[in-house]
């Protein structure tokens, strides 16, 4: 089958790449993210993948559209910014999967034990039927602890939040406590 493969990043590619490869698809990487922010922590990620997909000899298509002002629009008024977030990212992927001729198309992001999988598995599911093309549903999370391996070897850049600035807000900013 051949794949097109929304990718965050070259780190939570590395095994899905390998899985779904080892199972004979045809796999193509899809970069469109405009959920991450501060812009060097986006091109960080790019240039990680540019570097994978250069030592691999991957192929990998990369939508340029940094559209963060819109993102942001829309994960403010969403309400759930992560179902925005994913919907955002896998109806791009599942257009382009159709538009090219692909026969499926999934996401890296099945591999992080963070994000709401079953929520990516709905939105994955939507996608392929408004944009008719197949969604291909793998639970990754298998091989986490690989991927992070492979990517230590490999000296990838590897992030410490998903890339939106609400999840960067989440991990770094503490709560002070005030004294009286």
């Amino acid at each position: 089958m051949k794949i097109l493969v929304h990718v965050c990043c070259a780190p939570c590619f590395t095994y899905p790449n390998e899985s779904l490869a080892e199972k004979g698809h045809d796999v193509t990487a899809f970069f469109y993210n405009p959920n991450i922010h501060p812009y060097m922590e986006y091109k960080n990620r790019r240039t990680t993948l540019e570097q994978y997909a250069q030592i691999k000899k991957t192929k990998v298509i990369y939508n340029n559209e940094y559209d963060l002002e819109n993102y942001l629009r829309g994960a403010l008024a969403a309400g759930e910014r992560c179902r925005f977030c994913y919907e955002c990212r896998l109806n791009k992927t599942a257009k382009t999967a159709h538009e090219l001729g692909f026969d499926a198309f999934t996401t890296t992001l099945l591999i992080s034990p963070f994000q709401k999988h079953e929520m990516l598995a709905q939105v994955g599911k939507k996608a392929a039927d408004e944009h008719g093309v197949e969604f291909y549903y793998e639970d990754f999370r298998v091989g986490y602890r690989k991927s992070r391996e492979i990517s230590k070897d490999m000296g990838l850049y590897m992030q410490k939040y998903c890339g939106c600035i609400f999840s960067e807000k989440e991990r770094y900013l503490k709560p002070e406590t005030h004294k009286l």
